[in-house]
């Protein structure tokens, strides 16, 4: 019998999963859900009680000593609350104290979804061994989280590193969190096809207006979708070297959907780097492609619930 498994939920605009980790953050039973974005809050509510209801149905269940939970955000841990941009039906919704019934009376932490990532990749990924880092999630929006002495920092609300609000083009487009210029306003896979089409960038035969799309363009020579990617590589760049200086990391993970462009976004990321993190003790950054892929927020749910000290010490992450 496992006694050591922290059960996991990863909740996004598009599916609700969760799973049961081991130590190891090996993934042992897995439920899910599509999300009823577009439904009222206890719509939602239902399909996160279900996946739970899957997930205790399995004889290892017994073994869970806590339940971490990454969502999308913003989230407030210190008040067990989540109001997901892309889930209307959320806001300040109360998620921990509605959960509990459903987990048994289980620990409960929560954090934003760019946190649970970070720790997905400090425990398991590319930071491992890292102890101040910065790892990014680079999709429809840019979220992202911070090791910093070797820890987890979620920070008080569990929403610090998130590095897409940062601006950095201070007279740049408005944003939809209310600032201008922002990190995500121009690198967001959304953004970065808007600004191709913009300026002359046209789809194939099927259509695709995705980042992707650009990207696969990018990669073929087109100058227009190439230059997107570089200014999205741009402000991630200023954003990634303005935390550097900040608070000195040695390491910028960047995953997400964004991230799969691979060297059409790598390249530049790096070469723009280099005009921002002049500083020396920023100069030796690396920049590296997260590696935990669709898993990353069940693991980093765990790996987070595990660092917040409701597990054996036995159990914490690797560098916790």
């Amino acid at each position: 019998m496992h006694t050591d498994l922290v059960a996991a939920l990863d909740i996004g605009g598009t599916k609700i999963a969760g799973a049961l980790v081991d130590a190891g953050g090996r993934i042992l039973v897995r439920a899910q859900r599509p999300t009823p974005a577009e439904e009222d809050g206890a719509t939602v509510m239902r399909a996160v009680d279900a996946v739970l209801a899957e997930l205790a149905e399995s004889p290892l269940w017994a073994g869970a000593q806590a339940l971490g939970i990454g969502s999308a955000g913003p989230v407030d841990a210190a008040a067990g609350t989540v109001s997901p941009v892309n889930v209307p039906g959320w806001r300040g919704f109360p998620l921990v104290e509605r959960v509990r019934p459903a987990a048994g009376g289980l620990p409960v932490t929560l954090v934003g979804d760019g946190v649970a990532m970070t720790a997905a990749e400090h425990w398991q990924g590319a930071a491992r061994g890292f102890d101040n880092a910065l790892c990014m999630v680079v999709s429809t929006g840019v979220g992202g989280g911070l090791v910093l002495g070797g820890r987890l920092h979620p920070g008080p609300t569990g929403n610090a590193g998130h590095i897409g609000h940062i601006s950095v083009d201070l007279d740049g487009d408005p944003c939809p969190c209310g600032s201008r210029g922002c990190v995500e306003r121009i690198a967001s896979g959304p953004n970065i096809a808007r600004r191709a089409v913009e300026n002359g960038w046209r789809p194939g035969p099927d259509g695709d207006l995705t980042a992707a799309a650009v990207a696969a363009a990018a990669r073929a020579g087109d100058p227009v979708a190439g230059a997107s990617f570089d200014r999205a590589a741009q402000a991630l760049a200023a954003g990634i070297a303005a935390t550097a200086t900040l608070v000195e990391i040695d390491i910028a993970v960047v995953g997400g959907g964004v991230a799969g462009a691979g060297e059409v976004l790598f390249a530049p990321l790096r070469r723009a780097l280099q005009n921002y993190a002049t500083l020396s003790f920023v100069q030796n950054l690396r920049v590296v492609p997260a590696v935990t892929g669709t898993d990353a927020g069940l693991v980093g749910a765990a790996a987070a619930a595990r660092t917040a000290g409701v597990t054996p010490a036995t159990a914490a992450p690797a560098g916790a």
